[in-house]
């Protein structure tokens, strides 16, 4: 069963903090190539998006991840996290880490770890009503695996804190770096 959070005044104090929401590009955004996206055009709250290019995750030769029917979270000033649902994922690899984080827009999210090694990859298991799509659903850390959007492999997102995958049609700066806290 999908645990639903309420939004309280401290979630919503939360949400209230950000400087940036989509609607205007900030001064030093970088410029966008034709066909390319700008973190910055995303918005806040998050936007869910379905994908239509095949998702996969490997770790070594080893596939931890394939998915045809990914979607990918985006955000003002990340790059989009991408999540597989519960059944293209090879779950028996990935264990909870017993630690917690919480987003004030999607909601609890249970660190795993690929057998037992660092923090790999994340799961929500508490959500708020608009983010119930996202239940249970796994993103991977790029910087832990490599990942795949069709046959781009893509980099991660600055920093450690995010797992937002970067692709050569993302224009940014993205967040994730010093001083980017309340972007």
């Amino acid at each position: 069963m999908v645990e639903i959070l309420a939004v309280t005044p401290g979630v919503a104090a939360e949400r209230a903090k950000w400087r940036y929401n989509g609607r205007v590009r900030p001064d030093f955004a970088e410029p966008v190539a034709k066909g390319a996206e700008s973190v910055w055009d995303y918005p806040r709250p998050p936007r869910i998006e379905p994908v239509a290019k095949t998702l996969r995750v490997l770790a070594g030769e080893r596939l931890v991840a394939e998915t045809h029917s990914g979607v990918r979270v985006c955000e003002t000033a990340g790059a989009p996290a991408y999540y597989f649902p519960p059944g293209d994922v090879a779950s028996e690899r990935l264990q909870p880490t017993g630690d917690r984080s919480v987003c004030e827009w999607k909601g609890v999210a249970e660190e795993l770890s690929l057998e037992g090694a660092a923090p790999a990859a994340w799961r929500y298991v508490e959500v708020f009503a608009q983010y119930r799509q996202l239940y249970r659903w796994v993103a991977f850390y790029p910087y832990v695996f490599e990942c795949y959007i069709g046959d781009e492999r893509v980099t991660a997102q600055p920093g450690s804190y995010y797992g937002g995958w970067v692709t050569d049609t993302l224009a940014g700066p993205i967040k994730g770096l010093p001083g980017s806290e309340n972007w």
